[in-house]
Order: structure tokens, then sequence, then C-alpha cells
């Protein structure tokens, strides 16, 4: 997309979307919370979306890149443990007991939509299966299977309707007695700050493994970042709600600069590693986070657990 020239300052707009009438590909990460041992979340190269939605929105959307070369780099970048927000863990699945599913009694997760939960990381040939919620004001359900194209297995997991914050009681069992468990759940809220913080890293370790300076918090425009990330939820584009651009949230002062917008929403950005792997999936949104020009950056981000599409990021890139 050309930038936008003005008289004090030039503006580079850019839009990225994983759940509007478009495919999009993203690089994906393992579990964005630290888990006790009892699910299992796999490390996933590529995915893509096809969701149905207003075709005329497309309109607004810069092409996003899904060729395995850029999913392969970046996966090289982020699969390093300094990129992860905090670790999964995977165990050995001699630790179930007999007869049970699971090898301990209570986890914790975030309420983003991006968890399934699995059985012991090794139990295989489980045939059937039920899935029952203590509490559906939590969790109300489980699909009937997992999403397979993230990596998860049918056989193993199931991906859970997440309605609220706090504690329910997952009971799964085989329809033909063998197993049979119960585990307790606690959902949480996502730590806002200190994932919009985490974007700056991941950021600036990307940035120096491509020889460019770090960029420090943009404290002049840190709240205008939150402002678009609300926005967001009412008009997910570069025009604001009131018809404005969207570099008034944060104008360039009168000696000039330059400032740029990168946009993101949707269960494939739901922690801060699969956000900047969605925009780095993405040559325009690439060329952003890896413009030379920026000094400065500034992130927002809203969880809306009652919303459409629950998570909304903005990144406000600047030299002022």
């Amino acid at each position: 997309m050309k930038p936008e020239t003005k008289k004090h300052s030039r503006v580079t707009i850019l839009l990225s979307i994983n759940a509007a009438a478009v495919v999009i590909a993203g690089v994906l990460i393992s579990s964005a919370i630290w888990l006790n041992g009892g699910l299992t979340f796999r490390a996933v190269g590529e995915r893509s979306d096809i969701v149905a939605g207003d075709a005329e929105s497309t309109a607004l959307l810069d092409s996003v890149s899904n060729s395995k070369a850029a999913a392969a780099e970046y996966v090289d970048i982020i699969g390093n443990d300094d990129y992860i927000s905090t670790s999964s863990h995977e165990y050995d699945s001699s630790d179930v007991p007999s007869g049970e599913l699971w090898n301990e009694n209570a986890i914790v997760i975030y309420g983003t939509p991006d968890v399934d939960i699995c059985v012991g990381g090794g139990l295989s040939d489980l045939g059937e299966m039920y899935w029952q919620t203590s509490d559906s004001n939590i969790i109300s359900g489980f699909y009937n299977t997992a999403r397979t194209w993230l990596g998860y297995s049918n056989d193993t997991c199931r991906y859970p309707v997440i309605n609220g914050y706090g504690t329910t009681t997952i009971t799964a069992g085989t329809y033909d007695g063998k197993r049979k468990d119960s585990i307790t759940v606690t959902v949480i809220e996502p730590p806002v700050e200190q994932w919009k913080h985490e974007v700056l890293t991941l950021v600036n370790k990307i940035r120096i493994k491509n020889n460019l300076d770090q960029l420090s918090w943009g404290e002049t425009c840190e709240s205008a970042a939150d402002v678009r990330a609300t926005e967001t939820k009412t008009l997910y584009a570069h025009t604001r709600p009131d018809g404005s651009s969207w570099s008034t949230v944060c104008p360039a002062p009168s000696s000039g600069g330059v400032s740029g917008e990168n946009l993101a929403m949707g269960n494939a950005a739901v922690s801060p590693a699969t956000t900047v792997a969605l925009w780095m999936g993405s040559e325009a949104h690439r060329a952003n986070i890896l413009n030379p020009e920026y000094t400065k950056l500034s992130v927002g981000f809203v969880f809306d657990m009652d919303s459409d599409y629950k998570t909304y990021w903005s990144q406000f890139f600047s030299t002022y």
C-alpha cells in the first residue's frame, strides 16, 4: 500500500484480519499460558482460515503472504523460547494413573479463544468419549471435535466454548467405561498490560535479528493505541468510527514525523506471539515492523469475552 503523504508527516497504513471474508495465513505457536501437565498444546507451522462475511470488506485488506518459506522463516524466529509469552508442558503418559485421563487435579487457562483441552499427551485409542462441564457460565460445552487444523487430535482433545471467568469442573470419559476423570479448570483474564509490552519485546528481537535498532515504548501515543484497539470493535478499518483518518488519534507534531498502524483481531491473534506472527506472515505488515525509520512503538490490546471477535490489537509506530 502506498504511503499517504501530508505536509508535516508521512503515514503508512496497513491492515490485517483473520476473521472476515478473507483467506489469511498466520504462523501459530504453542499455548500462551503455563500448564502443569494435563493439557497438550502443539506448535503449528501455518494456518489458513476461510470465514464467511461481508465481501466488501476485502477491499480494505492488503494481501497476506502464506508462502511456506515465509512461515518457515518466522517459525525459526519465534521458535526460540525467548519469543514465547509463557510455556506449555507435555508429560509422559505413564504419569496418568490407570483408568484416568489427567495426572493432576486442576489447571488455569486464559479466556482467549485459542484453547483446546486435551487428555494426557501419550494416551491413544480411547474410542468415543464424552465431555461435560459443571458450570455453563464458565465453559458452556465443547465442540464435537478438536481444531485439527491447529494440530490438535480429535482422539484426545476438545475445543471448549468459553463464556466467562471463574472455575468449573470438566469431566470426561470413554463410553466403554475404561477411563473416566475430572479436572478443575479456572479461566482467568489475559494480562493486558503485560501482553502489550511483550509485543514490543517480540518486535525488538525480530529487529535485532534483522540488524535494526530497537524501538522504545511510545509514551506519546500509548493512549492512542488503546483507543484504536477499542475502535476496531466498532469499525475494523483505518477510518475511525467518526469518519476521520486513524492518524488523527495521535497526529505528528508540527516539526514533522512518520507513523504507521497495524491492526489484528480474531481467533488467530490470541497472545503476543501469535499476533506478531500474524503480522509477520504478511509482507506489508512485516515492512512496518522492520521499517528502519521508526523509533517508537505503542501497542493497544482489548479482550472482550462478549464481543464477536474477542481479541483486538493495534500497533502504532512513530518517530515522535
